[in-house]
């Protein structure tokens, strides 16, 4: 029923073919205990399938059993106090593992309520501008969300709002930035949770201590009687060997919410990695991490993100941490801008804090003189209104790389004679990963084999796949 709305309004809103019905009523001719079709679930019998919500590459479907979802909400609320007169917010989109298990699971299973933030969530312009008066309103005590959101609730007075009632904020998704966490938690007097986990394992698989020692930029501790570690990989992600304390390698997980595959079982080789202890293989986040002596753990990137530049592999976060320190900026962003010597240069796109101003001339000296190494200074900055997202707030840094590989491509191309007009778009392959389609308009007196030849030669120098259409 809407607000301030009369039942006979309502009525008078539906057609009279339509049946209304009493949820409070009608749930009380339903037993508790079973279900009334008599189906009997069993752990291992698949409950849902979830696209994947990561960064890079194209979306795989993850299967979910009914154990994955029930442990994964369990382990985590063996951590937070989330309970009967508990109010949790939902505010990412219900295709999301996040707003299944995070906000539906976990609160529903201990008796909680949840408040369902529009099917759009925080992408709803209404959900960010009115957020402190939802609070109030409905005595929030939990929410979740990426680093950007609370960027963004910065940005929002609280007025006379009254946001005594919220606990913690979970944040999760990408690494929160130091100066973004404490700011917010001075200026909001809100606890915010740093956390870890993906699609394939049911979503949780670490979290700072409510209660305890939260360390910030930190994932936290695994969930318990979920294994979790870091390893050193071949070229190939085969195992080789654990890692010692604060020594970086990839995250695996291995437990009781780690789901059994793919949809597509094709794609399924590239999840797991097997240590040889006999007591089955262990799934590979794609992330790299390390933990230190006290049994937290940080992550330091993504192994498919690393920028090659000549001899060296590059960390992206080797580059986006100081500038993430800097007091302007909100969200930086590394990728590898292609080179035909080098392989790949890196730049940095950047998305400023709401009506600050510096130049990219000055990030970029900024970036130079705090880079923890020489190959980890960027080699431009670019500044952008806003960071391309994937529908759950996460960075989409594919679609940065591909301006990289247009501007490169452009840029070559329009250097070369009898090229009057050159336009290239980069994406997703579904064989390929990435390629890029370069339309070139030749001048009228050009020879149309002699530029064929030459486009080839100077996209060639790159480890690229495109297609070249001349008219």
């Amino acid at each position: 029923m809407l607000e301030g709305e009369s039942d006979p309004a309502l009525l008078a809103r539906l057609s009279g073919e339509q049946e209304i019905l009493d949820f409070d009523e009608l749930v009380g001719d339903y037993p508790s205990e079973n279900l009334v079709s008599k189906r009997v679930i069993k752990p291992g019998d698949i409950a849902s399938y979830f696209h994947t919500g990561g960064t890079t590459g194209a979306p795989k479907i993850a299967e979910h059993t009914h154990l994955n979802e029930v442990f994964d909400a369990w382990a985590a609320s063996q951590n937070i106090t989330i309970g009967p007169g508990k109010v949790m917010f939902c505010g990412l989109p219900l295709f999301h593992v996040n707003a299944v298990v995070v906000t539906g699971l976990i609160p529903w299973g201990n008796g909680a309520a949840v408040v369902l933030g529009t099917p759009l969530g925080y992408r709803d312009e209404g959900v960010i501008k009115n957020f402190w008066k939802i609070v109030e309103k409905y005595r929030l005590n939990f929410f979740s969300g990426v680093p950007a959101l609370f960027s963004a609730l910065m940005d929002v007075p609280t007025g006379d709002a009254d946001i005594s009632s919220l606990e913690f904020a979970i944040c999760g998704a990408a690494p929160m930035p130091v100066d973004v966490y404490k700011r917010f938690e001075e200026k909001m007097n809100v606890s915010i949770l740093e956390g870890y986990g993906l699609t394939e394992a049911a979503c949780i698989s670490s979290l700072n201590p409510p209660y305890g020692e939260r360390r910030v930029g930190s994932i936290g501790f695994r969930l318990p009687h979920q294994q979790m570690k870091t390893v050193i990989v071949d070229e190939e992600c085969k195992y080789e060997r654990d890692c010692e304390p604060e020594e970086i390698g990839m995250v695996v997980v291995r437990g009781p919410n780690v789901f059994p595959g793919y949809l597509e079982s094709a794609r399924d080789y590239e999840a797991w990695i097997d240590d040889g202890d006999g007591k089955g293989a262990w799934l590979s986040t794609g992330d790299l991490g390390r933990v230190d002596g006290d049994g937290y753990f940080w992550l330091t990137g993504r192994q498919k993100e690393l920028i090659l530049r000549g001899g060296h592999n590059i960390d992206p976060i080797l580059i986006e941490a100081p500038l993430r320190s800097h007091p302007a900026v909100a969200l930086a962003a590394a990728v590898g801008r292609p080179h035909p010597r080098i392989g790949e240069q890196p730049v940095v796109y950047v998305q400023l804090n709401p009506g600050a101003m510096v130049s990219e001339q000055d990030l970029l000296a900024y970036a130079t003189q705090h880079a923890d190494e020489r190959a980890a200074a960027p080699k431009d900055i670019r500044v952008v209104k806003e960071l391309p997202q994937t529908a759950v707030g996460k960075v989409f840094k594919p679609q940065l790389t591909w301006w990289e590989i247009e501007d490169v491509f452009a840029q070559d191309v329009r250097a070369l004679e009898g090229v009057e007009q050159v336009t290239v778009k980069a994406g997703p392959h579904t064989t390929h990963g990435t390629i890029a389609e370069v339309a070139v308009k030749a001048a009228p007196d050009a020879d149309s084999s002699l530029l064929t030849q030459q486009i080839d030669e100077a996209l060639g120098r790159y480890a690229i796949n495109y297609e070249v259409r001349i008219t």
